[in-house]
């Protein structure tokens, strides 16, 4: 097992009128990525290919899953089961954090 701590805010830099991405953390039970978000940028719609948790620790995400808005902030984390259709936009520069857990 390995124990690993990171600073989120260090893995990406927001880009001007861009999505960046990082994977920080791969092994055989989790990945982890980082996303960065310029405002008005985001991921059109699509289904999580594993059970997801999605985590906002700077900015904001309008995030529509399974056809409910939410708004998605630091205050705020997220569970999607496998086959979860969702999309999102940053309404603000944002990063998020998203892990996908092996079946």
């Amino acid at each position: 097992m390995s124990h690993l701590a990171l600073p989120t805010a260090d893995q990406v830099a927001i880009q001007p009128g861009s999505v960046v991405s990082k994977v920080i953390h791969r092994d055989d039970e989790l990945n982890v990525t980082v996303l960065g978000f310029d405002a008005g940028k985001g991921l059109s719609e699509h289904q999580a290919s594993r059970s997801a948790v999605v985590q906002v620790p700077s900015g904001r995400l309008s995030f529509t899953v399974d056809g409910e808005e939410l708004d998605l902030g630091p205050e705020l984390w997220l569970h999607m089961s496998p086959g979860t259709s969702h999309a999102l936009e940053a309404t603000e520069p944002t990063l998020m954090l998203l892990t996908l857990l092996r079946p």
